[in-house]
């Protein structure tokens, strides 16, 4: 297959667009990404094959030859990649469409989204994502100072409620106190939704406790990586899909932590995880757990429906 044969729509979102790029990764197959750019349209539910939720300059970028495999990810891409079915690309798409759900070749949903059973739907534990084996791999040799500090390093991925603004102070304080109590040291790394209060919290909650703190717009490499790959133990606060998902791809024992409420969806996430024996809330001692690789699974269904590469 040429470049122009495998298309990635990257929506501007990076959670979004990691789930399609991971797929497209672990192809091992060159690949074309298609930066994707909304205008006022996408607004709306659009419920047919079209490019009218993308503004001038991103629509573009679609031209002719037409790939023969599109991977998408989230609402607003699902009418974009139909578009591209009717001019004869096999579609994969990640998460819920909004519509259309029977005419993706592949659809790959969450089981916390209460994925129906279809032929065309592959259901899996979290999400789709970049985190593989060879970049874990690469960010342990990147990040080697990391493995100075004592151990057992616990790595603590806060997130923060969604569409509000930052977590709670008090409640980071208090899961890095438990995550302080956990291990020899701690690497912590707090998203844009976390917000400064609670990143400021997260670190005087550790003064005294060996640690590195990586907060949002920190300068420097972003050790985020680094502290998956290194870490012993993996603390990721509930609200966040994505930082679980790469959280598992790893070998380290996870915990999940409460960030003062969880909705009925994030809810059902740590329930499935639990019962499949890859996570525990933390309060609860850790177990030992093998590497989840769904991304891995989902790229060999991929393969399966391609032709063989000339």
């Amino acid at each position: 297959m040429t470049d122009d044969a495998i298309w990635v729509l990257a929506d501007p979102r990076a959670g979004t667009a990691a789930q399609a790029l991971g797929i497209a990764e672990r192809l091992g197959r060159p690949f074309r990404v298609v930066p994707l750019e909304w205008g006022p349209m996408a607004q709306a539910p659009l419920r047919w094959p079209s490019l009218w939720g993308l503004t001038a300059t991103a629509r573009a970028a679609f031209h002719p030859p037409w790939p023969k495999l599109v991977i998408s990810a989230g609402r607003r891409s699902a009418p974009v990649a139909l578009w591209l079915a009717r001019r004869g690309a096999k579609t994969v798409h990640c998460m819920r469409p909004g519509f259309g759900a029977a005419r993706f070749d592949l659809l790959v949903l969450g089981r916390h989204d209460e994925a129906p059973a279809a032929p065309n739907i592959l259901p899996i534990l979290g999400a789709t994502h970049r985190m593989s084996p060879a970049r874990l791999a690469e960010a342990r040799a990147a990040f080697t100072d990391l493995r100075t500090l004592p151990g057992p390093r616990v790595a603590l991925l806060l997130g923060g409620p969604v569409r509000a603004v930052g977590m709670d102070p008090a409640i980071a304080t208090a899961i890095a106190r438990q995550v302080a109590g956990l291990g020899g040291s701690v690497l912590a790394t707090a998203s844009r939704r976390t917000g400064a209060q609670a990143t400021a919290a997260l670190r005087a909650a550790l003064t005294g406790v060996p640690h590195r703190v990586f907060g949002w717009g920190d300068a420097g490499p972003n050790p985020y990586a680094g502290f998956l790959a290194s870490a012993d133990i993996i603390v990721v606060s509930g609200d966040s899909v994505s930082m679980l998902s790469e959280a598992l791809a790893t070998g380290a024992m996870v915990l999940i932590a409460d960030p003062g409420g969880l909705g009925p969806r994030h809810q059902r996430l740590a329930k499935n995880l639990i019962a499949a024996g890859q996570a525990r809330m933390l309060g609860e001692a850790p177990v030992p757990r093998t590497p989840l690789d769904e991304t891995g699974r989902v790229a060999q269904a991929v393969l399966a429906r391609l032709p063989p590469p000339p």
